[in-house]
């Protein structure tokens, strides 16, 4: 101040251009840049809080639903830090705003992040202020919460590909739900708000020393010290690193950094193990307030009052972790868990809990929920609720688009004579073996094969390929034995798209056909299903043979990978010399000898699989009779 004072009367002393134009820049830069904020914006401001007000009219009239009902209702609720009342006064009278967080410590989400994301969700939809936060930071240091030993450290490469991934599949998921509300007759406003945030933008520009003077000087380490998580670690598990000791304070500076954001992020939302932290981050703000400069900005009122509640954490009627299949997470990646085994996964969830995940992860009214019970009571091996559950989820999670085709894949594969769905895993045909399910879930259901070998061989070429026979002529006695069913209504032209419903599919037993006759099985000119037995099917969808070369994969009986082309390669090497020569008759037996010796291979690996998956079974009956 006393440098620009000091030019500021040199100037007037010394009236020279020059020195005016310092003091003038020196003054201007002292002075607070305001932003300017247009009138039309003012307008739209002004125009959705009138909305919001008429709506909280409604509400207290009892015309319309509280939102916080709704949630309780849904069964999004397990624990809150207020009564039912101070909730529901404080988002009538203000248009707060929440956060979910996520800690990027996997490349992806899994379906158990979809619980408190539907909560903020409806909070969106309701038009409210939601924002979503990836832990960029905090992921670094790793959630102690429920765990009795330390996070492996993750590198630098895998943080950033986490965080980047994590990034777009949020974003992705914003995308998503824009448009499927929208189809359910939720109409975007102007009010409706949202964000995708990364707490490294500001844990990397705060001062430690800050950090402390705010925060830690109004922690105390009793109440820490006597968290579950904290006291388990330190009693069974391998001890507590500082960093995981002082997470909940990064987690806490998180929320007062967006809850003295002009946005003022006033509520958090977590995960059904979350209760502690969001306490913790509601102790921080309190004593942050009273210590700021500004305090008057956010004083201790109702209205400012921080809120918090948790999820429940599902789990199925087993007692099973839900969004755990067999001690792995089913990923919202498409890469990771394919949207057809995503769909299957919900197709395979017990009739018991169907209901229920109905209400907390779809945006289906209540009644619309009791209606699809109804139809799914009358009879469940249709398993209509699941298909409605599987539908939403994946119009959330990949689109409606994706939804569509992926549901029209499902009912097409798994259609009955009668209408009646079954569900199998989401897996296909091993390369030999026991023709059992527990072999067939180790397996992809959909694979990709060129064009040229779909429109241009046998059929009998196209089972070997797509890996539900061992060899071309094991397809034609298949198919001679009525033994493969495609999926399609017999004689039906591709042109003829009146009659392609896909949803009342049914498998046809195949035989021997031309490969003119293909043309007549394919479902939206590329698709084309194939099934042996009750477990093993093949949803084969048709690329381009330019596409398929530049992928780089082969498949069985492609021309230059068969056996006999691979021995006689390998034979014309062993005769360079010119000593020694082999015979056609020669070169089968030893290409007989080599595919016995890949089949008996095969066949060692798939028992020792049934013997694996045997052991696992027993284990796991033996722990039902004990709990019995």
């Amino acid at each position: 101040m006393a440098a620009a004072d000091s030019l500021v009367a040199i100037a007037r002393m010394r009236p020279h251009p020059r020195a005016r134009a310092l003091a003038e820049a020196l003054t201007a830069v002292q002075r607070p840049q305001a932003r300017h904020i247009s009138r039309s914006y003012l307008a739209k401001v002004a125009v959705a809080e009138q909305e919001f007000q008429a709506e909280a009219k409604l509400i207290r009239a009892g015309s319309k639903q509280h939102i916080w009902d709704i949630l309780k209702q849904r069964g999004l609720v397990k624990d809150q830090t207020g009564d039912d009342n101070k909730f529901r006064e404080i988002m009538l009278q203000k248009r707060i705003g929440a956060y979910v967080g996520v800690d990027p410590t996997a490349p992806s989400l899994h379906v158990g992040h979809l619980l408190p994301l539907m909560a903020l969700y409806w909070l969106y939809i309701h038009g409210y202020a939601a924002t979503t936060l990836v832990g960029g930071a905090t992921a670094k240091v790793g959630d102690p919460t429920g765990r009795l030993s330390g996070r492996e450290a993750m590198s630098r490469a895998d943080m950033s590909t986490n965080i980047t991934k994590v990034h777009y599949q949020l974003k992705s998921l914003w995308t998503n739900l824009d448009s499927h509300v929208s189809s359910m007759g939720y109409e975007k406003k102007w009010g409706w708000s949202r964000a995708l945030w990364n707490n490294s933008q500001w844990h990397s520009s705060v001062s430690f020393s800050e950090v402390v003077h705010k925060l830690f000087s109004g922690v105390r380490l009793g109440p820490m010290l006597s968290r579950d998580t904290i006291k388990r670690r330190l009693e069974a598990g391998d001890g507590v690193s500082l960093s995981e000791f002082v997470y909940p304070m990064m987690q806490a500076w998180d929320w007062w950094h967006m809850y003295s954001n002009p946005k003022q992020v006033q509520m958090q939302i977590g995960g059904s193990d979350q209760y502690g932290n969001i306490i913790s981050g509601i102790e921080a703000i309190s004593h942050i307030r009273t210590i700021e400069p500004h305090k008057t900005d956010l004083p201790d009122t109702l209205l400012n009052t921080p809120l918090g509640f948790t999820v429940p954490l599902l789990t199925d009627s087993s007692g099973a972790k839900f969004g755990k299949s067999s001690g792995n997470a089913v990923w919202l990646d498409p890469f990771m868990t394919s949207p057809f085994d995503l769909y299957g996964y919900f197709m395979r969830r017990p009739d018991a809990d169907v209901e229920n995940l109905l209400k907390v992860l779809t945006f289906l009214p209540l009644s619309t929920i009791d209606e699809i019970m109804t139809v799914q009571n009358q009879d469940p091996s249709k398993r209509h609720a699941h298909h409605a559950l599987a539908r939403e989820v994946l119009c959330l999670v990949h689109g409606q688009a994706e939804a569509d085709r992926v549901q029209q894949q499902h009912r097409a594969v798994f259609a009955q004579p009668k209408g009646v769905f079954t569900v199998p895993e989401q897996t296909s045909f091993p390369t030999g073996g026991p023709a059992h399910q527990d072999a067939a879930r180790r397996f992809r259901t959909d694979i990709q094969l060129p064009r040229s070998l779909i429109m241009g061989t046998s059929i009998a070429r196209i089972l070997f390929a797509a890996g539900l026979c061992d060899s071309i002529s094991e397809g034609h006695r298949l198919c001679t034995a009525q033994g493969a069913y495609v999926a399609g209504q017999p004689g039906q032209l591709p042109s003829d798209k009146s009659s392609m419903q896909h949803e009342h599919l049914t498998f046809t037993p195949v035989k021997v056909w031309s490969s003119a006759d293909t043309a007549r099985y394919l479902i939206d000119d590329k698709i084309l299903i194939l099934r042996r037995g009750k477990h093993f099917v093949r949803v084969v969808e048709m690329i381009s043979d330019e596409e398929w070369a530049q992928s780089g994969r082969r498949y069985p009986g492609e021309p230059g990978s068969g056996i006999v082309k691979r021995v006689r390669r390998t034979l014309a090497e062993m005769g360079k010399d010119g000593k020694v020569k082999f015979s056609n008759d020669e070169v089968a037996e030893a290409a007989s000898k080599l595919g016995q010796v890949e089949q008996d291979n095969r066949l060692a690996e798939a028992a020792e699989q049934e013997q694996e998956q045997d052991l696992v079974d027993d284990k796991s009956a033996g722990v039902e009779e004990q709990t019995k």
